[in-house]
């Protein structure tokens, strides 16, 4: 009797649970399929992001380069005649005008030799016009004549070349410019070829540098720049030249800036520091946080338009320094996303965030 109430009673309890889950799945207005229909219409929440306000303003666009100067004109003086060294004019470092004495060679048999050329074509000049003579009489022969006349020819060229021989003693400045190195003293023997001496024209002085490729289309001649030299001393000048061959070790091509220095005080070897001014173009300065991939991997940033949706910017780097960096290609005003670019894609709905901070694109370069 005792064990017929325990079966009973564990019916009872039995029934009782499945009558409760049984209610929960099929029940009224507490049961989970309720429930999950009223989920479903809850609003669904938006991503949050940090915004900022970015307008662009004139950036004054240059291209830094490291460069040296350059005498404009350089020639190592060689002699054309051979001899000794007699005498030497200035001294090293002097300036000279153009046609000036640096030194002069002996002139041993020159004199001699000149005299004995001077007789030899005035023998030839009688000797022809006694030809001509004759032959105008018809005793000579036109072969005669001919002789006679390739004969005063060979005098008259034997004289020109002993004078120009005499000349060439005199080795001379051949433009106006500074004796860098004289190679020879009183007393050398020189032959023809030999080094002489080294000259150089440092006015205009030039500014030989090295430019990327990726920036060489950016240049024109005529390019103002500007030179800074360890003196602190300015220089002012426009580009002479760009190489169309790029150096196959550094892939860069070779500029050259031409500025003034009629004093002569800039030599040459010296360093300098090169801005070519581009002039201005529009740019917004933003810190480099704000930089982001689009889904092809192209760096650009992220903005939120006017509806709150992500959008996506491909954006120039004008400039950069340790403040921040200059971008181009935005337009001129754009809600920047600085903060939660990552976790959102290009077309989603946000919930911008306005940044309360001071707006990078009036802070000064520096000042993040």
């Amino acid at each position: 009797m005792v064990m017929k109430k325990s079966y009973l009673l564990a019916l009872i309890i039995a029934l009782v649970a499945t009558g409760w889950i049984v209610s929960g799945q099929l029940g009224g207005p507490g049961t989970a399929e309720t429930r999950a229909k009223s989920a479903a219409h809850q609003p669904k929440r938006l991503q949050l992001v940090r915004t900022h306000v970015s307008r662009a303003r004139q950036k004054k666009n240059e291209i830094l380069l490291l460069g040296r100067t350059k005498a404009s004109r350089k020639v190592v003086l060689r002699a054309e005649t051979a001899g000794r060294v007699a005498a030497v004019g200035p001294r090293e470092g002097a300036k000279l005008a153009a046609g000036q004495v640096i030194l002069r060679l002996a002139m041993d048999d020159r004199k001699a030799r000149l005299a004995e050329a001077q007789a030899l074509l005035g023998q030839r000049r009688l000797e022809y016009q006694v030809a001509k003579d004759l032959s105008a009489r018809k005793f000579r022969s036109e072969t005669k004549l001919a002789e006679a006349d390739a004969k005063q020819q060979a005098a008259r060229a034997a004289l020109e070349r002993i004078r120009l021989d005499m000349a060439r003693t005199n080795i001379r400045a051949p433009f106006a410019g500074t004796l860098e190195d004289r190679a020879v003293e009183i007393g050398d023997y020189l032959s023809i070829g030999a080094p002489v001496a080294t000259f150089i024209d440092l006015s205009p002085i030039r500014i030989v540098a090295e430019i990327k490729e990726s920036e060489i289309g950016a240049i024109r001649l005529g390019t103002q720049a500007i030179a800074m030299l360890p003196s602190d001393r300015v220089l002012v000048g426009r580009v002479s030249f760009i190489s169309r061959v790029s150096s196959t070790k550094t892939r860069t091509f070779k500029v050259e800036v031409e500025a003034d220095n009629s004093d002569g005080v800039i030599g040459e070897g010296m360093t300098a520091r090169l801005r070519l001014d581009m002039g201005s173009v529009k740019a917004h300065f933003v810190s480099p946080a704000v930089l982001t991939l689009s889904d092809k991997g192209t760096i650009g940033v992220k903005s939120v338009d006017q509806g709150d949706r992500v959008r996506f910017h491909h954006v120039k780097l004008i400039d950069d320094g340790p403040g921040g960096m200059w971008l181009g290609g935005l337009p001129d005003e754009i809600r920047l996303i600085t903060v939660g670019q990552e976790f959102v894609q290009t077309g989603q709905q946000v919930s911008p965030v306005p940044d309360k901070a001071q707006p990078l694109s009036s802070r000064q370069p520096g000042a993040l």
